[in-house]
């Protein structure tokens, strides 16, 4: 039998797989894993003599569950806003700090005068904060660069992450995230430039693992999302939108009508938004911290995303401005507090739906037979105390494709 074999013994599983009930319990269970893949799981009385000889792991009655996934965040960034964090609880928006120049573009200003080595070593510790809470899969998005050079700079540093640390990293183009100062007025220009410079450079060097847009008020037209789009298609790259957090500009049906893997926020998306995600099978990714961090008080339509099956993953949607809460398992708790969702809805936002967000539904998210044994110990009494209790962290140990991490 191969040397890469292991087996996890006197455990309960939470696997994720609707088929196995709530959570995917599976209690007073065992997981076999081999080169990378989970090969047997199921009842520890069930488990198949060959395996009983391998030295098995014992999990003291803990819970195994599926690595957990942050599927939004903006990882990599120079500088911060606290100041700006000063303002709004003085009355002042975000909408009008942005206009004012602060916002994304103070960042940009940051990240385009932040070195290469200067961000990496920011993003290996926002990075390593994720992996201690159990997060082995992220999604890292550029955006704070607005030139070409910094958005390929970003992009690099993103992919360095994954092969520093033992974490699961996916990229995601976001030069349409803000109009940077030097196109003042000229937003098409600036589209121009992302569809005909920067996203075939990011193409061309492989930096990418999908493309994403911010279409709002104070970012970009449908029109100008949609042009975004076609040049993504054409090169080959799936989509994802930041859609309908400040106002309905119908981001959403846009997306579904390229496949979009998710649609993030969606604050004010209405019903026929819903409806079309749920026809083109879009993630809605649902982001507490931002909500929470604004003041914001129009919740996402839950219920609606329910009547429609729409798949709901939760994010951190770490960044300096709206979501500066480096923390996946507090999102667990503010989306039960702040969108009444249910613990283990919560829990398969940040698992299962998470990983169909970022198209890795066939290879992390729920522990099943052939996807990846990316996994994490847990010493909980159950897989709902993880929305329930905040600021003790339970991880006792984690794998990678198979590989112990702690």
């Amino acid at each position: 039998m191969s040397d890469s074999v292991f087996c996890i013994v006197n455990v309960h599983l939470a696997t994720m797989n609707p088929k196995h009930g709530a959570y995917g319990a599976i209690k007073n269970g065992a997981l076999v894993a081999n080169k990378g893949k989970i090969v047997w799981l199921g009842k520890e009385r069930d488990l198949p003599a060959d395996y009983r000889n391998i030295g098995p792991i014992d999990g003291q009655g803990q819970w195994l569950l599926p690595g957990l996934i942050d599927c939004h965040t903006h990882l990599v960034f120079g500088g911060n806003r606290a100041d700006e964090f000063e303002q709004r609880l003085q009355g002042v928006s975000y909408a009008d700090i942005a206009k004012a120049g602060g916002g994304i573009r103070r960042t940009v200003q940051a990240t385009r005068e932040a070195s290469e080595n200067e961000l990496l070593s920011l993003a290996l510790e926002r990075a390593q904060t994720l992996i201690d809470q159990g997060v082995t899969t992220v999604e890292i998005k550029s955006g704070y660069g607005l030139d070409t050079d910094t958005e390929l700079k970003m992009l690099k540093v993103a992919r360095k992450v994954g092969e520093k640390l033992p974490i699961r990293v996916k990229t995601t183009f976001l030069g349409a995230h803000a109009l940077p100062p030097e196109f003042d007025g000229n937003p098409d220009g600036y589209i121009e430039l992302v569809c005909n410079e920067m996203l075939p450079e990011v193409a061309k060097h492989n930096l990418a693992d999908a493309v994403d847009v911010f279409c709002e008020s104070i970012g970009f037209s449908r029109e100008q999302t949609q042009r975004v789009f076609e040049k993504a298609k054409a090169l080959g790259l799936p989509v994802k939108l930041h859609a309908e957090q400040l106002s309905n500009l119908g981001g959403s049906t846009l997306a579904a009508e390229y496949q979009g893997l998710s649609v993030d926020h969606i604050e004010y998306l209405d019903e026929a938004g819903v409806k079309a995600i749920s026809q083109s099978g879009t993630v809605a990714t649902l982001l507490p911290g931002a909500f929470y961090f604004l003041k914001e008080t129009q919740k996402p339509p839950v219920d609606l995303l329910r009547q429609y099956d729409v798949p709901m993953a939760i994010a951190t949607d770490f960044n300096p401005g709206s979501s500066p809460l480096c923390q996946l398992q507090l999102m667990l708790n503010m989306a039960c507090t702040l969108f009444a969702l249910t613990p283990e809805e919560a829990l398969k936002g940040v698992t299962l739906n998470a990983a169909k967000a970022l198209g890795l539904d066939d290879q992390v998210g729920s522990l099943e037979l052939g996807k990846a044994a990316d996994m994490v110990l847990m010493a909980i009494d159950h897989p709902n105390q993880l929305a329930y209790n905040f600021g003790v962290n339970p991880v006792k140990s984690r794998w990678l494709r198979s590989k112990h991490l702690v």
